[in-house]
């Protein structure tokens, strides 16, 4: 659904000039050569107040990026895989304690690396306890992703690789290659970026006889009126499909295949909870809404306050956030939480960061971000399609000028 702005920045309390130096920020950046293209969207008190399309969705057919351009989110696709679980959580079909073999027995007998032998063969103990679906929402439970980008050298990786759990025909293959595999760590003791969310998607399918993405569609994109969101791209909507670059060192932007999954232009058998959906600026910001609105949108609730809360709230222990952890631009610390599927600011000021107490974001891979903040009623969400080892750090750079945005 295309984004009407329905209210100036000042009717909202924000600065227009403020604003502008947001999408300066972002502008920069294509200037520079770093993105080819952006849009951003700002929304606050329920009002879309501000929406910028920018630069070039496709450089070599000198297309210019638009308001309803078609954006591959990758990991943005977690916090919807979240409130998917969350519809299923009111439904009373799981708890936070269920170790995850019980819904998924592939998971059975969980073992855990302790350590190499000589030989370089792995070691390994039983699990201290189960991993349970709570850690699994928090990356807690010891998985790791074990894609073709991740560490040739991690033991765990490799074996997600030997077998073969991204050639995986569906969901329920993916589970059968990955269950019997050793955990990275005993569950609950550290914090590793995961397959989780795929397993979560796994679980979906499983608690409700349906495919993940005809679940999506039926409790989350029909009624929140996301038209453009799903795992695939219709043919008819191809030429609103942004390109995706690669941005290497000092190299110019080179158009690239998807190297994560091949994109679609029908429902795909292997759907993936973790990264998997295409969307636009006005579908996410109608997702992030629903967040702000505690499950609810436009009259239409989509999963309780209740559940909402508990999405949105720190599940991690302080001890675990002191240590420090990784992922992309998300770089996990004191003043940082972990709710389900998505980072939570618990103290802004240590974290070092100008967003509300209990703000939620995360991001994706090509550069999309986005970020919902209750306490100043606020939502931001960026789509970008660049692919870069150094890419620019634009969440917290642009969260810093919002801040400076608020007049009231």
């Amino acid at each position: 659904m295309a984004p009407v702005v329905t209210a100036a920045p000042e009717e909202v309390g924000l600065s227009a000039d403020g604003l502008a130096k947001v999408d300066a920020a972002v502008q920069a950046q294509i200037d520079a050569g770093t993105i080819a293209g952006a849009v951003t969207l700002v929304a606050r008190h329920g009002r879309v107040c501000h929406v910028h399309a920018m630069g070039l969705q496709n450089i070599e057919a000198g297309q210019a990026s638009r308001i309803d351009g078609l954006y591959r989110i990758f990991s943005m696709t977690k916090p919807v895989t979240a409130v998917a679980m969350m519809i299923l959580w009111d439904e009373g079909l799981w708890r936070p304690e269920d170790p995850i073999d019980k819904h998924l027995p592939e998971f059975a007998g969980a073992r855990v690396l302790a350590g190499l032998e000589a030989d370089g063969s792995t070691r390994l103990e039983p699990a201290a306890h189960p991993p349970t679906l709570l850690k699994l929402l928090t990356h807690t439970a010891g998985l790791s992703y074990g894609t073709a980008l991740s560490d040739p050298n991690d033991p765990i990786d490799k074996a997600y690789r030997a077998a073969q759990v991204w050639q995986a025909g569906d969901l329920a293959q993916m589970m059968a290659r990955l269950g019997p595999l050793p955990l990275a760590y005993q569950p609950g003791t550290s914090w590793r970026y995961s397959i989780g969310m795929d397993v979560q998607g796994a679980l979906i399918e499983r608690l409700t006889g349906q495919s993940l993405p005809q679940f999506m569609q039926d409790r989350i994109f029909a009624p929140l009126g996301m038209t453009d969101t799903a795992f695939h791209t219709p043919p008819e909507k191809a030429d609103r499909l942004a390109a995706l670059y690669l941005k290497a060192g000092d190299a110019p932007l080179t158009a690239i295949a998807n190297p994560l999954r091949p994109d679609c232009d029908a429902p795909p058998r292997l759907a993936m909870g973790g990264g998997g959906l295409v969307s636009t600026i006005g579908d996410y910001a109608r997702f992030a809404q629903m967040l702000l609105g505690k499950g609810e949108l436009d009259g239409r609730r989509i999963i309780s306050p209740q559940a909402a809360t508990l999405m949105m709230s720190n599940h991690l222990p302080d001890a675990l956030m002191e240590k420090g952890f990784v992922a992309g631009h998300q770089r996990i610390r004191p003043g940082f939480g972990f709710g389900f599927n998505g980072v939570v600011f618990t103290d802004p000021q240590a974290a070092g960061v100008p967003v509300g107490q209990g703000t939620y974001q995360w991001d994706g891979a090509a550069g999309t971000f986005f970020w919902v903040d209750p306490a100043n009623d606020l939502l931001l969400v960026t789509m970008t399609q660049h692919l870069s080892y150094a890419a620019p750090p634009l969440q917290a750079q642009t969260q810093v000028l919002m801040a400076e945005a608020i007049m009231s």
